[in-house]
């Protein structure tokens, strides 16, 4: 397993005491589509953990991969104006939430930042995020998502 799989394994274990069963794949699961295949599920399925920047700060938004997070909503939801939101640089990502863009799992940041949680995902039994590499995903059930990373169920669908 890659070593950041592992430390996403070790460290959910250790701060929530949840077991996660990694599945990699060499050929990657970049996207949101990508991982669909790979997994054999519908991209629908997919918890994507974007990273955005709202007035400087981060905010983790774990959405569908079949969606784009609106910035327009987000920023609504922040009341802030819509230029003050945008999609979080690489740099960013990796030294203030600890991980890299594409491996970022739906909990275990580094830093405290709030999660939304796209309500698409709530109808489904189980969903697959990443688990610290783009390579690396894991099943979980929405609802464990929501409880784990404390998330605010909205609608931040494009």
């Amino acid at each position: 397993m890659h070593p950041s799989a592992e430390r996403f394994v070790d460290q959910a274990h250790e701060q929530y005491g949840v077991e996660v069963d990694v599945h990699e794949f060499p050929e990657g699961t970049k996207t949101a589509a990508d991982a669909a295949d790979a997994i054999g599920c519908k991209v629908t399925q997919i918890a994507s953990s974007i990273v955005m920047s709202v007035d400087d700060d981060l905010v983790v938004v774990v959405t569908s991969g079949a969606n784009h997070v609106s910035e327009s909503k987000l920023a609504a939801h922040f009341d802030t104006p819509d230029e003050s939101v945008s999609m979080a640089d690489a740099e960013q990502v990796k030294d203030r939430i600890g991980w890299s863009i594409g491996g970022v799992p739906p909990f275990c940041h580094d830093a405290a930042v709030p999660v939304l949680f796209d309500e698409t995902l709530t109808e489904f039994d189980t969903v697959w995020a990443a688990a610290g590499t783009p390579e690396a995903v894991f099943p979980i059930a929405p609802s464990r998502i929501r409880e784990l990373s404390e998330a605010t169920v909205l609608d931040l669908a494009e």
